[in-house]
Order: C-alpha cells, then structure tokens, then sequence
C-alpha cells in the first residue's frame, strides 16, 4: 500500500523479452499487485513473465490479495492501448484505489512513482502522467524526430482535450485513480500508440483532474515500435474525431456552452475563406474583379479565425480547473533535468529521538499509518531550520 491506499501497476508488454523480467522486478515494494499484459507476442516474453511471476516476492501480510504478479496473455496483438485497458479493467474489478502504468521496456524510474501517486492521494488530482519537457532546458535525449512530433501532437491533444496547460501528452508514465477509472469510458479506449491522448478526451469529458509531474527524459537500448510516418497522422484524425465527440458530450448534451457556436462560426467562415480564394481567380468567377473576391475571402478567413480565438478563450477558461503541474521549478524539475543528488538529504539524529518519532508515529501498530506518520516527521524536522551547536 501507498500512504493507506492500495496500488498497482499495470505493465503492457510486447516483444519485450530482454527488458520484462528487469521491470517486474523493480517495481518498488508499495505496489501491492503487477498486471503484467503480454500483448500476443511473437517472441519469449511470456515466458520471461511467468518466470518473474513465480520468483516474485509474495507477501500475503502486506496485502489482501493473494498473488502479487498477474500475468494476462492476449490471444493476438491488440495494441499498447488494448493492453493497458485490459490492466486497467482488472484494477477496476480489484478497486484497485491507484494504478499507475509502467511500459516493460524500463525506460521508466520505478523511483518515481511515489510522485505520480502523491497528487492523486492528496486529492489534487485523478490522473496524473509525467511530463518530460516541464522544467527542461532542452530536449535531452530525445531524437529530433521525436521531438517534433511530440511537439504538434501535444498542440493538438490541448485542443482535442481541452487539458490546456497539460504537456507532453504522449508520456505513458501514469497513474490514475478509482475514481477516474469508474467515471471514464474505459471500456471505449483507444487501443492503439495514441491511447494517451484519447484517454485525456475522456477524462475532460467526465470532469477529472490532471496533473503533470516531471521525470527524465531517457533512452536506453531497446526499439520503438512507434513508426511516426503513419503515426502522427493517424492519432491526428483520431484527435480531430474526439474534439468533435467532446464538445458535442460536454457543451451540448451534458451542458450548454457558447463556446460550440464560436468553433462552428470559425469552422464555417474559415471554409468560406478558402472556397472563396479559389473562387478569387481570375477565369473562375465573374462577380466583381479577382481583387475584390480575394479581399471577401480574405474577411472570412480573419472572421474565422477570430472566432476560433474566441472559443479556445473560452475553452481554456472553462476547464483551467482541471489541469496543473507539480512544482514545475522545484525539487522535481531538478530530478527532471537528472540533478538526483538534490533528493538525497541525510538526517542524523540522537538515539533518543529517533525512539521518540518512532513511538509517536506508530500509536496503534498501524505499519501503513505509521510509515506516513514517520515520512511526514521527518519532513517537518528537515525543514527545520538548523539547530545551534
């Protein structure tokens, strides 16, 4: 458990053979189950997983459930998004309270986790997700490739999602609550590379909280599977369905909001514009001159996109409530940047004091509460200022 909560990860694991048994096992010891999903593999990943299934520390005290890893196998090849739903669906079945996802390849820190978990269990947040560029300075080791289509991607999942200051959308280091998992349409996930941004339209639809939490950017030895060619504009189409999806769900049938009449204005007077450009040159129409139709087009197309200034105003205001960062320029966006050393801070204390924030923290023998108990004490006396001699 993690600070009184129950806890999971899910792992999506396709051809990952090398890399799956290493993930499994560093999962940090809070994490009460590992949905481990073998997504039709072709090679010995489903092997590997229930080798490190059988090895796996089970520790029946620290939790009610009586297997820690759960391997899952799918039958064909569903997609990274099919995986991660199934995980996601076993979590809900468990009330699991907090399920975090962790990709098999190890490109993400176990380490981070906790931070992941934190805003959820301190109820700023029902979906958290780390964000590679919050805090960054550059682009790191991300290929260049990478880093531009990260970069149009994450401007269309904003619009698409309405999550407005929410970055670096196709990160798939999560964690989401019950909460979130029982009042988003789980079921209907996208399956495929893009499953993240589908899934963020469905959260804005039912009303919960993101938050960005930094990490790393890093890349180690194995392969993507994600080929952008065909990628980007695949996601793209998808994105343009669910912003459609969206505003229809939350500004019309849920509610009412003007901001539906000013994205279809500037729908409306954009197409205008651009039949009328071509309706501008010369042999095609005959009202007016060529100059005078081109300046008419050119009023639509300014008309359009004024309007469509509007109604992301309005798009951005009305959600601004649902998405925030985690200390963008603190502790955590250190860690982001790969300065760990700032995290590690040593307390050294008598005897009897330790003895003495042991026997506060743990009053009724509640191991769980006590570790709270304990981690908060010692923060507190960290942030105290230093003792004279």
């Amino acid at each position: 458990m993690y600070r009184g909560h129950t806890t999971a990860v899910v792992v999506p694991a396709y051809n990952e053979e090398p890399f799956v048994a290493d993930t499994i096992a560093s999962v940090p010891g809070f994490v009460d189950r590992v949905y481990v999903v073998d997504d039709g593999s072709t090679d010995g990943t489903w092997d590997e997983i229930r080798r490190a299934a059988a090895s796996a520390d089970q520790r029946p005290e620290a939790t009610e459930f009586a297997e820690r890893v759960v391997p899952i196998q799918h039958d064909a090849n569903r997609g990274v998004g099919g995986a991660i739903k199934t995980g996601y669906l076993r979590a809900r079945t468990d009330r699991i309270e907090l399920t975090a996802v962790m990709g098999a390849d190890g490109q993400m820190e176990p380490e981070m986790l906790g931070d992941l978990f934190d805003p959820i269990v301190e109820g700023r947040a029902d979906y958290t997700k780390g964000n590679r560029f919050l805090g960054a300075t550059d682009r790191g080791d991300m290929p260049a490739h990478r880093f531009v289509g990260n970069a149009a991607l994450a401007a269309l999942t904003k619009v698409a999602s309405g999550y407005w200051s929410a970055g670096d959308p196709q990160s798939g280091y999560t964690a989401i609550s019950l909460r979130a998992l029982e009042a988003a349409d789980i079921d209907g996930m996208y399956e495929f590379y893009g499953y993240c941004n589908d899934l963020l339209v469905k959260l804005n639809v039912a009303e919960m909280r993101v938050v960005d939490v930094p990490r790393p950017i890093t890349y180690g030895e194995e392969e993507s599977h994600i080929r952008y060619r065909s990628y980007v504009p695949r996601v793209s189409a998808m994105l343009a369905r669910n912003f459609g999806w969206r505003l229809g769900r939350k500004y019309l049938v849920y509610d009412f909001h003007p901001l539906v009449g000013a994205y279809a204005a500037g729908a409306v007077a954009s197409t205008a514009g651009a039949l009328g450009l071509l309706w501008a040159l010369p042999g095609v129409g005959s009202f007016a001159t060529p100059v005078a139709r081109g300046a008419i087009a050119l009023a639509f197309l300014l008309l359009g996109a004024l309007a469509f200034v509007a109604a992301m105003t309005m798009d951005m205001h009305a959600n601004a409530h649902l998405s925030d960062s985690d200390d963008p320029y603190g502790r955590d966006a250190q860690r982001a940047r790969g300065n760990r050393d700032t995290d590690a801070v040593q307390v050294e204390l008598p005897a009897a004091e330790w003895s003495s924030l042991l026997d506060d923290a743990s009053p009724n023998g509640d191991a769980p509460e006590a570790a709270r108990r304990l981690r908060e004490r010692l923060r507190d006396r960290v942030a105290e200022p230093d003792r004279a001699d």
